[in-house]
């Protein structure tokens, strides 16, 4: 393009996953409003950082923003890839409507600083999958606690994690107990280390960063050897360079009892048109490390503009990032199922209700829940009375079969366990709280859980 010249369109580099695909959603809506045309270039994950540094190495000015990898923003800044936007980002306000931790690492360098680099795209962290049908079976719980000597339940340690993986790591049934990230091509292996690293008490360097002496302290030394041995005992078979799509799919296969993955690609998960357990499949955070603290690695991306472009194209790029981070932009770009940073649109009741909107939407149409159901009406007569409790009872200790366990769910915290008859008992007997919605009438829930609810039938739409 001429130097002077009218920008028509923009060309946007990112890596080839979904999110890309949402924010060429969000570029066909600017070329809409504007008229000019946003083109997003997708290049698969485990050469982008490759092709991205190469093209900037040589000064190319084919792309006008990238939407890069926050552990990039060191040498992008310091290489001059990056436009500066420190100024650009305070004076508009737009620095102030994200989250504060996604400001902190998808756009400031040096941390602390002051000074930016991108706009934050792109949230994302790691934690779990687990096969809620294995973890909740009578015969499994038993055999684990006679051999653990505590029940078998969501790990909250590291240690805790490493028995459950033990326990269900049965290679001649075709069951594994986890599947962790160990791919070399790109940052996979990095970024499931360091969860551990981190909740170990390890760092990367020292404030002065200095590495020597920090990243192969005792501690760090430690949670690395605890990683080979979470993998050497327990890791799927074949997942010797795995990524995200490697470790979803030994999950998805029945391989593996847990998973380790971003978020954003846990949606496969939850969806039974692409994973037969979705329905039995639950999620945690991250376990503690030994002193009691948990860290994720925190995945995600900025938007920042290439330094190589001509001042017009600079110019134009702000003001395609000026529109993307409106309010309005961002409710949008959430509800095409990109992970905003918007800390407004992130409190707000429309995107919960929206993501909880969606989640019952995908379980309805795979038949896992109905029409509605009526909390805490375990026994599906339209009442709430003592023979509820007594009902939810005989499920937990009689291994009675049930029907919708959201009905059962009666104190709303998205599991069915001891908590729920005494809740209702307390509501019955003593004046305590009355169950959450839906309550006392036929209405759906909106809790983000993966309880089903197969039959309540006086809900049930005639």
């Amino acid at each position: 393009m001429a130097e002077g010249a009218a920008v028509t369109g923009l060309k946007i580099i990112w890596a080839e996953w979904a999110p890309a695909d949402y924010l060429q959603q969000i570029g066909d809506l600017y070329a809409q409003e504007k008229g000019i045309q946003v083109t997003v270039i997708q290049e698969p994950w485990g050469s982008f950082a490759d092709l991205f540094f190469a093209r900037m190495a040589a000064h190319d000015d084919a792309w006008d923003m990238v939407v890069g990898d926050s552990q990039w923003l060191g040498q992008s800044a310091t290489e001059g890839y990056y436009v500066e936007l420190t100024d650009f980002l305070v004076s508009s306000g737009i620095a102030d409507t994200v989250t504060d931790a996604t400001r902190t690492y998808y756009a400031e360098y040096p941390t602390g600083s002051g000074v930016y680099w991108a706009y934050p795209t792109e949230g994302d962290a790691t934690g779990w999958a687990y096969r809620k049908d294995l973890f909740e079976t009578p015969a499994e719980k038993a055999a684990f606690q006679a051999q653990y000597g505590y029940p078998l339940a969501v790990p909250q340690t590291y240690e805790q994690l490493r028995d459950i993986a033990k326990f269900f790591n049965r290679p001649t049934q075709g069951l594994n107990g986890l599947a962790i990230y160990t791919q070399k091509d790109y940052d996979a292996i990095t970024m499931g280390v360091e969860n551990l690293l981190f909740s170990w008490g390890g760092r990367w360097q020292a404030p002065d960063n200095t590495v020597l002496g920090v990243v192969n302290s005792p501690d760090a030394v430690e949670a690395v050897a605890f990683y080979k041995e979470l993998y050497d005992c327990c890791q799927a078979p074949g997942l010797t360079n795995a990524f995200f799509v490697e470790t979803n799919q030994a999950y998805i296969e029945g391989k593996t009892a847990m998973v380790m993955n971003y978020f954003a690609f846990f949606p496969d998960l939850a969806n039974p048109a692409t994973n037969p357990r979705a329905a039995v499949t639950g999620y945690f955070p991250n376990p503690a490390g030994p002193t009691g603290e948990r860290h994720a690695a925190l995945g995600g991306q900025g938007l920042s503009i290439i330094s190589f472009i001509s001042d017009e194209r600079k110019e134009a790029s702000k003001e395609f990032i000026r529109w993307f981070a409106q309010e309005s932009v961002q409710a949008k770009w959430a509800a095409f199922g990109g992970y905003t940073c918007n800390a407004n649109v992130l409190a707000s009741p429309a995107f919960m209700d929206a993501i909880a909107q969606e989640h019952d939407r995908i379980l309805r149409d795979a038949g896992f829940i109905t029409d509605g159901f009526i909390r805490g009406d375990a026994n599906a007569d339209t009442r709430v009375n003592i023979a509820d409790p007594v009902r939810i009872l005989g499920h937990l200790f009689l291994h009675q079969e049930i029907d919708c366990q959201k009905a059962d769910d009666a104190n709303a915290d998205g599991a069915l366990d001891i908590a729920d008859p005494i809740f209702l008992l307390d509501y019955l007997f003593r004046h305590g709280s009355a169950p959450d919605s839906p309550f006392p009438y036929c209405g759906m829930h909106r809790a983000l859980d993966l309880l089903t609810c197969q039959s309540f039938s006086p809900c049930r739409r005639r």
